[in-house]
This record gives C-alpha cells, sequence and structure tokens, in this order.
C-alpha cells in the first residue's frame, strides 16, 4: 500500500461531467488499497472570473480580500469532488486550507507555504477516507485566507505530498507526461520516462508548461517523486500506476534507473520574450547598476545580458531580455532613468524568442553548445544573444523562426523518436 497525493488542473476539474470522471480515478487509487489526497484547482478559468469582479469592486483592491474571493473557486471544486465521490460509495471529506491549516506568510496573492499540520488528515486517510483539498490557499499567523500566486496548486500538491510524507505526488493534467519538445511541433517528439529535478526545473523555466517552477523547486528541496499523467482518459481505463506517464525524481535515482541516458534531455521554446537594447551607456563602474536596479525594484526579471565595449572604450551597448508583458513598464522606467544612465538611444524588439537544450549530460560531455550553434548557422539563423547554465544552454532568435529551430536541434541531438 503506498500514500499517494493526486492533482488535478482547471481542465480537469471543468464541469460535473469531468469531476466524475476524476472521481472515477481518484476511487481506482483507493480501491487498489491506497491511502489517498487530492489536490485540487479551480475550474478552468473561474479564477480569473474572480479576479476580474475584483478590479471591477476596486481598481486598487485590498490583496487580503482578494484572496478571500479568489480562493473560492477552488472551495467549491473540492466539495463538487467530496460530494461526487460520496455518490460513487467512497469516503471522502473536503480540507480546506484553513481547516487543515496550510499555514503561509503574510504575503497576501503571494504567499509561501510555512508549515501543515497533518495529523487530523492522517487519521482521517488511515480510516479509509478520501482527502480532497483545495490548492492555492493558505492561512496566515493572524488566520487570514491567503493565495500562493497564479499555478499556486501544483505548489500546494507537493507540499501536501511532503508533508504527508507521501510516496509519490502524481500531477494530473492535459498532457500525458513530460516530451522532448512540444508535440505540436515536433511530430517525432518522444515522451520522457524519467526526468531528473534540475532538468525539470530548467524546462519549466524556459517555456515547458507541463509543470509550474516553484512546484519543481519544493520537489527537489523535499525530495518529493513527482508523477505527471493524463486526466483525460476514459472511464475503464486502469489504475494510475499502470499508465506511461513521467517520472520526475532525483539525479541519484535516475542513475539507477537509466544507466544510458541521452544527453540531451529535452529542447524548449518560449515565445513570451522581449530585447531591449540600450546603445552607448557610459562605460564606467556602477552603470550598469543603473540600469537593472530600477528594474529589480519593479520586480521586472531580466534574463540574457550582453554587454558589448564600444569603439572608443568609452562607452558600450548593452542588450539583455525581459517578459513581453513587462516590456511597456521597463521602457517606461528606463526612458525616465535616461538621463542617470546615460545612454544615447534605446530601441525593443518584441518579435523574438528564447530557444534551449537542456540536459544533466552537459555536465560531462563537450560540444553540446557548439552542436547548438553550427546547427542554426547551417541553416542561417541568426544567434541574438547566449545564457547557459550547468545543464542548459539558450540562444535568443528571431521568433518566425523558432519552430525550425527547435525541429532542428531535436534531430541535431538524437532526440527524434
Amino acid at each position: 500500500m503506498a500514500r499517494i497525493v493526486m492533482k488535478f488542473g482547471g481542465t480537469s476539474m471543468a464541469g460535473t461531467e469531468r469531476i466524475r470522471r476524476v472521481a472515477g480515478i481518484v476511487k481506482r487509487q483507493q480501491e487498489a488499497g491506497h491511502e489517498v489526497a487530492v489536490v485540487v484547482s479551480a475550474m478552468s478559468g473561474e479564477t480569473d472570473r474572480l479576479v476580474n469582479f475584483c478590479r471591477e469592486a476596486n481598481a486598487l483592491y485590498d490583496p487580503a480580500e482578494y484572496d478571500v474571493v479568489v480562493a473560492s473557486g477552488e472551495q467549491v471544486t473540492s466539495g463538487l469532488l467530496a460530494l461526487t465521490l460520496q455518490a460513487m460509495g467512497a469516503k471522502a471529506r473536503s480540507w480546506l486550507g484553513w481547516q487543515m491549516p496550510i499555514r503561509t506568510d503574510d504575503a497576501h496573492a503571494k504567499a509561501r507555504i510555512e508549515s501543515i499540520d497533518t495529523d487530523e488528515i492522517l487519521a482521517s486517510m488511515a480510516s479509509g477516507e478520501i482527502a480532497v483539498i483545495p490548492g492555492f490557499q493558505g492561512l496566515t499567523a493572524d488566520n487570514r485566507i491567503t493565495t500562493l500566486g497564479r499555478g499556486g496548486s501544483d505548489t500546494s500538491a507537493v507540499a501536501v505530498a511532503a508533508a504527508l510524507k507521501a510516496d509519490r505526488c502524481d500531477i494530473y493534467t492535459d498532457v500525458d507526461g513530460v516530451y522532448t519538445t512540444d508535440p505540436r511541433i515536433v511530430a517525432k517528439a518522444r515522451k520522457l520516462k524519467n526526468v531528473t529535478y534540475e532538468e525539470m526545473l530548467e524546462l519549466a523555466s524556459v517555456g515547458s508548461k507541463v509543470l509550474q517552477t516553484r512546484s519543481v523547486s519544493l520537489a527537489m528541496k523535499e525530495k518529493v517523486r513527482v508523477q505527471v499523467l493524463s486526466s483525460f482518459i476514459d472511464e475503464d481505463a486502469p489504475a494510475a500506476d499502470t499508465l506511461p506517464g513521467t517520472m520526475i525524481v532525483s539525479d541519484e535515482e535516475l542513475e539507477g534507473l537509466d544507466m544510458e541516458r541521452q544527453l540531451i534531455t529535452g529542447i524548449a521554446a518560449d515565445k513570451n520574450e522581449a530585447k531591449v537594447i540600450l546603445t552607448a551607456v557610459p562605460d564606467r563602474p556602477g552603470a550598469v547598476a543603473t540600469i537593472f536596479g530600477p528594474l529589480a525594484a519593479a520586480n521586472i526579471n531580466v534574463d540574457m545580458i550582453i554587454q558589448n565595449v564600444g569603439r572608443e572604450d568609452t562607452d558600450t551597448d548593452v542588450t539583455f531580455t525581459v517578459p513581453q508583458a513587462d516590456l511597456p513598464r521597463a521602457q517606461a522606467i528606463l526612458e525616465e532613468a535616461s538621463a542617470v544612465i546615460g545612454y544615447q538611444k534605446l530601441t525593443t524588439d518584441p518579435k523574438v524568442a528564447k530557444v534551449s537544450v537542456v540536459g544533466v549530460g552537459m555536465r560531462s560531455h563537450a560540444g553540446v553548445a557548439a552542436t547548438m550553434f553550427k546547427s542554426l548557422a547551417d541553416r542561417g539563423i541568426n544567434i541574438q544573444a547566449i545564457s547557459t547554465s550547468e545543464i542548459k544552454v539558450s540562444v535568443l532568435i528571431d521568433a518566425d523562426e523558432v519552430e525550425l529551430a527547435v525541429r532542428l536541434l531535436h534531430t541535431a541531438y538524437g532526440l527524434d523518436g
């Protein structure tokens, strides 16, 4: 018998018919002899609807009251799933964030989990009851409801799994696992049986939408084994254990599972990038700080950075990327600070994309970046910026060339199925 935390997203919970399908999946796990807790998201589109209500009520809304409103979406689906399970003859009970409780800090709308009380819920599960928990929400020390930020239900599921010391956390999504790249771009993309935490963290950070970055980081910290599965399966499908998904595990565990891992695990693409170029920035100590300090203060994340020394060695050009949605704010901040920074010209380009190759095999193999650069150069794809980590190489290219680049690199690294 295993202790399993199952998480279902908004598309899985979108309406009573899909909730009934989810209840069937959950009930089969319990009938297989497992202790089961379920974490659910709000119905697809519901959180956006609630956020709009807050904005209509008060454009400068109080974040604490915002949390009260938007947390209600998950409360509805947790109650509906518990009711549906009961109708199927299963023992089930909902446990809201304040009932467990899930304790968080007081950063409303972006709270971080501090602790989870598990004594009562463990006793309930041991008695054969299925615990249904709304994701995304928690409780401050002064008993105010909080939410964890968009996509926070994945984080809730991993945190609950860690607190319950679960054998694994099954995250059901609208895809059936982690692929070597987006199957909509590359028909030969293969589903991966296993991926390391580090690889999944890098893939999530550079465009893979399967899991939220924060949840992967928490899974790695707490050593929670995470399995990605599809919830869109027939009523008579076998139990989740027997379905081919993707297991996210530690590097050490994966070495025992797969001795002949490929050099590159996957290719990811992110079109949510915009390029900013500041021309003729004075080449003096502290000049770069005058650029990135105001952006950091505005919580604008800067990704790729290139600095070139000018011909006269008195000025420099600085190129960097920001999320597309933040480009107007970034431009306004830099224009306001133009006198302090001292640049000559500011230009922007929202039509760029980041393509990344990810794999722990990079640690022990040379030539990974060279293969990437040569493959792109052979097809005339210009690289505008480069960034690297220990297991990732990313390049910035024209957005119109991103799909071609992904297909080229998928073939170049031998990932075609």
